[in-house]
C-alpha cells in the first residue's frame, strides 16, 4: 500500500520561507515522478511543479523563481522549498505520485500553508 505523508505547513508571514517534506512508503520511490499540488479556498486544486525520476523539475509560472523542489531518494522523501511567500500561496498543498509500474495515483493528506499580510 502506497502511503505519502506531507508535513512542514503552517503560518508565515509574507516575505518569508516554508520547507514541505513529503515522506513516501510502499513503493520504488526512486523510479517514481512526484508532484506537488495546492488547493486554495473555492479553488480547483492546481499543479505547483513536479520532478521526475531523473531529478528534472518543471514549474508553474506562478511559483517559478521562489519554489524548489528536490528529492532524497534515500530517504524516500521530497521535498517543497518555498521562499518569497505571498498571500495568494496560502492553500492545502497535496503530494502526489503515479506509481512507475502500475499507473495508479496516490494523494498525500495534504498540509495547510497560510501566508499572513
Amino acid at each position: 500500500q502506497v502511503q505519502l505523508v506531507e508535513s512542514g505547513g503552517g503560518l508565515v508571514q509574507a516575505g518569508g520561507s516554508l520547507r514541505l517534506s513529503c515522506a513516501a512508503s510502499g513503493t520504488f520511490f526512486s523510479f517514481n515522478n512526484m508532484g506537488w499540488y495546492r488547493q486554495a479556498p473555492g479553488k480547483q486544486r492546481e499543479l505547483v511543479g513536479t520532478i521526475t525520476s531523473g531529478a528534472v523539475t518543471n514549474y508553474a509560472d506562478s511559483v517559478k523563481g521562489r519554489f524548489t523542489i528536490s528529492r532524497d531518494n534515500a530517504k524516500n522523501t521530497v521535498y517543497l522549498q518555498m521562499n518569497s511567500l505571498k498571500p495568494e500561496d496560502t492553500a492545502v498543498y497535496y503530494c502526489n505520485t503515479i506509481v512507475f509500474d502500475t499507473r495508479r495515483e496516490y494523494w498525500g493528506q495534504g498540509t495547510q500553508v497560510t501566508v499572513s499580510s
